[in-house]
């Protein structure tokens, strides 16, 4: 069934219309654009975002990037890239010009360096915290390249003795709080306080044992069990922070359901879900081909006004959510052509454009938005900020050009129920599939209707109940009658 409906994409494309063909035709993309509707199942859409340059270290004056890992956007618009496998990290100014380049520091009067950094994060203050992968170490520079502080070598009872700190990723909260990725670490993220001591994990996942599972492992011999899957917490792949201080985490997840996370303080999952949906990419995928199997989700970017874009590894595609979990738009593919990727390993954004970094071609992609993806960001914007009236006339705009965008057809249905007006919200939001929505405007509708007609029910009821007084005294004489001729 999975491979049935992803194999229906070309030919919904086919079908989609002449102006669809004509937009896929005029854009001329190496990549196909769908959504998935309420029942999930695929339709064909406008593409959202377009290419618009690739960056590689010649086309910055420098050597090539060997197999770069991350990159991160920082709050003045310059890029840093960890370009891990020259053990340097580029900075590139707002216009994505190479600026200078880090592969050294001054540690305590001898010269250091970088081996194999993966990740990298800048605070407000402009200090870059770079995971110094294979040195096992954080290292914590300000923006002239000078040392802060190195974390490293983490303890704790409920850390093994034997445990190796090779940090991937890593990400800092207002408060200075330090968060982490790890490899081969499955308890979760790992915490830092400020001054760089663990102070336990955030965002643990329980993988659940289902009862057919637990039910073998109770008649399972020693050896039998050791043999079997082990149900172990999932690994994180990617992170990024919020101004609000809450986490967005990327998880493997083989099953396909869920590969984001959003982590308050708490480190508890916080992300809102759609019932029909999930939040791991694609919906339907195949296990025989080669880029089968569910999206592998690498890398999170929170951009704002609750939209974060994720990147899937499996096939190249970007998949966009809004803090509701609706999914908005998805673009990208693999292969050698311009806008698709060989391994995308992790996604940004400056101003309104979306950056993708390719470890295998070490190049930085980036992307523009169309009018149809703008006009969707615009009114989620709106939406978010609680301005559904301004909203209502951008999502009209969007069904000009996509006219199956369910999420226009709910945006519309929400503004006229915050305006009183229930039965057009109810048409609209019938159209949307919102079926919780739906139900609130019909109640409001009901009452409606019956405060609108009170006077004529109540006048209704009360000639009832005269008529029926009436009846019965009729029916009292015509008995009373009939007795006294007796």
């Amino acid at each position: 069934m999975k491979l049935k409906k992803l194999l229906l994409i070309p030919l919904i494309v086919i079908l989609a219309g002449i102006n669809c063909e004509d937009a896929y035709a005029s854009e001329n993309l190496p990549y196909q654009t769908y959504n998935y509707d309420y029942w999930g199942d695929v339709f064909y859409t406008p593409a959202a975002y377009i290419p618009d340059q690739s960056i590689s270290g010649a086309d910055l004056g420098t050597d090539q990037m060997v197999t770069p890992q991350d990159m991160y956007v920082a709050e003045d618009g310059k890029t840093y890239i960890c370009d891990s496998g020259n053990n340097r990290i580029l900075i590139l100014n707002s216009d994505l010009k190479l600026d200078h380049i880090i592969d050294n520091f001054d540690n305590q009067g001898t010269a250091d360096t970088f081996l194999n950094p993966s990740g990298i994060y800048v605070s407000s203050k402009n200090e870059l915290y770079i995971a110094d992968t294979d040195h096992m170490r954080v290292v914590v520079l300000d923006e002239s390249g000078g040392i802060i502080k190195i974390i490293q070598n983490p303890t704790s009872e409920v850390l093994d003795s034997d445990f190796q700190f090779a940090p991937l990723k890593v990400t800092v909260d207002y408060a200075g709080r330090v968060y982490v990725v790890a490899k081969n670490m499955f308890q979760g993220i790992m915490a830092f306080d400020e001054n760089g001591d663990f102070s336990g994990f955030s965002g643990t996942i329980q993988v659940e044992i289902s009862s057919y599972d637990k039910f073998w492992r109770i008649f399972s011999t020693k050896s039998q069990r050791e043999r079997q899957i082990q149900f172990i917490p999932t690994e994180f792949t990617g992170i990024d922070i919020a101004p609000d201080g809450f986490v967005y985490a990327t998880n493997v997840d083989t099953n396909g359901i869920q590969s984001i996370r959003r982590l308050n303080p708490k480190g508890q999952d916080v992300i809102k879900k759609k019932k029909t949906g999930n939040l791991s990419g694609d919906l339907y995928w195949s296990d025989n081909d080669e880029y089968g199997g569910a999206s592998r989700i690498a890398d999170v970017v929170y951009r704002g006004n609750g939209i974060y874009s994720v990147i899937d590894t499996t096939r190249g595609r970007v998949f966009t959510y809004d803090d509701e979990g609706d999914l908005l738009y998805i673009f990208g593919g693999m292969g050698s052509q311009e806008g698709t990727f060989r391994n995308p390993a992790a996604i940004e954004v400056v101003g309104d454009k979306i950056l993708v970094l390719d470890s295998f071609r070490g190049e930085v992609m980036s992307f523009v938005p169309t009018e149809y993806g703008n006009l969707i960001n615009q009114a989620v914007a709106l939406r978010y900020d609680g301005d559904e009236a301004s909203a209502v006339e951008v999502w009209k705009k969007v069904l000009k050009l996509d006219a199956n965008f369910e999420l226009a057809y709910t945006g519309i249905g929400k503004s006229y129920l915050a305006a009183g007006e229930n039965k057009k919200a109810m048409e609209y939001l019938k159209l949307g599939m919102n079926r919780e929505y739906y139900s609130i405007a019909f109640k409001r509708y009901r009452d409606d209707m019956l405060k609108e007609n009170m006077a004529y029910v109540l006048s209704g009821g009360l000639l009832l109940v005269i008529a029926l007084f009436i009846r019965k005294a009729i029916k009292k004489r015509k008995i009373k009658g009939a007795t006294e001729n007796e």
